[in-house]
């Protein structure tokens, strides 16, 4: 089906354009790209449609031909409708030049999303309205049109990363890590630009399988729950293509961007191995064609990607002046451990509860040492917590809503708001009221010195 004859006629009769603007359907759908075409192409996008897509340089391969980078939003928002931060998508392809499709899969990504929000179809308006796509097309472009494995100084970019470099039996890793020019790139734009990205999707050719980590170990990674659940939804609901860890479902590597997105960046992340064939200039069947099974996967990851990560909701919060009594959901698909709760006050944490965990998708109850803990006028309570159980994951500090909290004395059955204008009016309605100093608790001291007592007392 693919025969080089079919493929000379289609060079034939579209040659590689000079102009301005992108390539005509017949060459884009059918001919991969070249260093010239993709530019030509992303060029042609940032000119178009300055309202969803920035380009910028990432970087320079070895031979100086620039690094493209596509940022794809809706950046008349800086966040969500509601306020939130947009979650980030980070995906690069091409790591080596031979393995066209990987790239083209990059392509087809940032081209469904940016003519899909020109033709207002609604699954990518609500995607750039909630999200930022950060998409590097083509890391090796110069292997890429060598047509070759490896960039100009004869190196595997996929084994230059700094994670466990050259500890697997591996080819060409390099002087060192990142002795490359476009691998210290993209490890620059991941830590400056997307440290905190919640998805990370690094396109390769070679077999038609997705890679999760390790690829150094046949164990499973700290967050197997996550990619558990996305290997068994995708395969119930999207495709059946086969999700493993990269050790077991390829062999044994090391120093991969996948193993350092997640080991070091602490992403979740996949390789996509989009299909077997390398070394060929393009294909008779339509590229949308070809990865359409695959492009529904990165629709589904993209359009999910709410999930990949633990979510805390408070759902009760009762402290009776010893201890917290703590109910909290995990909304998200990852488990979280070592999460605490903190009092802050001022920007300065006063105190800071036992660790407790909650499992993905789950919830937990806990008790809550919290006798050293004494209340301030203007002091909150905020969760602090890992996204992810790897190591090297987000932590981030969410404050509890303040209609979770409930505060009693100890001594009754009653509740009392935390922090609420009700205090206020209860000081008024009791101006003429004699306070018994004795019977405040010490976490209400703070609160009944703000009480008067009668003039005679």
């Amino acid at each position: 089906m693919r025969t080089f004859a079919v493929l000379a006629m289609l060079l034939a009769a579209s040659a590689v354009p000079i102009a301005s603007a992108q390539q005509p359907d017949i060459v884009q759908e059918h001919w991969y790209h070249t260093y010239t075409t993709l530019t030509i192409d992303v060029n042609a996008w940032a000119d178009d449609y300055p309202e969803i897509v920035n380009l910028l340089v990432a970087g320079q391969t070895e031979l100086g031909r620039n690094l493209w980078m596509l940022q794809i939003s809706d950046w008349s928002a800086e966040t969500k409708p509601d306020g939130a931060q947009k979650e980030i998508v980070y995906i690069d392809g091409g790591h080596h030049g031979n393995e066209h499709l990987g790239t083209e899969l990059a392509f087809l990504t940032a081209e469904y999303y940016i003519e899909g929000w020109a033709a207002g179809e609604q699954d990518a308006l609500d995607v750039l309205t909630t999200t930022e796509l950060h998409i590097l097309i083509m890391l090796n472009a110069d292997g890429n049109d060598f047509d070759t494995r490896w960039n100009i100084n004869q190196v595997d970019l996929n084994r230059n990363y700094d994670h466990y470099w050259n500890t697997c039996p591996t080819t060409q890793p390099g002087s060192s890590a990142f002795s490359e020019s476009e691998t210290l790139a993209n490890s620059i734009y991941m830590n400056t630009v997307v440290p905190d990205a919640d998805l990370y999707v690094t396109m390769h050719t070679g077999v038609w399988i997705m890679l999760y980590p390790w690829g150094k170990w046949p164990e499973q990674p700290s967050d197997w729950e996550l990619f558990h659940f996305i290997r068994d939804d995708v395969h119930d609901s999207v495709s059946d293509i086969p999700i493993q860890n990269a050790n077991q479902g390829l062999y044994p590597n090391c120093g991969t961007s996948r193993d350092y997105g997640y080991g070091v960046m602490g992403f979740p992340t996949f390789t996509f191995e989009t299909d077997d064939e390398q070394w060929a200039p393009g294909t008779v069947e339509s590229l949308s064609s070809r990865l359409g099974e695959e492009m529904d996967v990165m629709r589904y990851l993209i359009n999910n990607i709410w999930y990949w990560r633990a979510r805390l909701s408070v759902t009760a919060f009762d402290f009776d002046g010893d201890s917290i009594k703590l109910r909290v959901d995990n909304l998200g698909r990852a488990t979280t451990e070592n999460a605490t709760i903190r009092y802050i006050d001022e920007g300065e944490v006063l105190w800071t509860s036992e660790l407790f965990s909650v499992n993905a998708t789950n919830s937990t109850q806990a008790n809550l040492a919290a006798s050293n803990l004494t209340l301030s006028a203007s002091g909150h309570f905020e969760l602090y917590y890992q996204k992810r159980v790897i190591d090297s994951s987000q932590w981030v500090n969410e404050s509890i809503p303040e209609e979770q909290i409930n505060i009693s004395d100890g001594e009754d059955e009653g509740w009392l708001p935390f922090a609420s204008p009700v205090w206020a009016i209860l000081a008024i309605g009791l101006a003429g009221v004699r306070v018994n100093w004795r019977f405040c608790t010490d976490f209400e001291q703070i609160k009944c010195k703000k009480m008067p007592q009668n003039a005679d007392s």
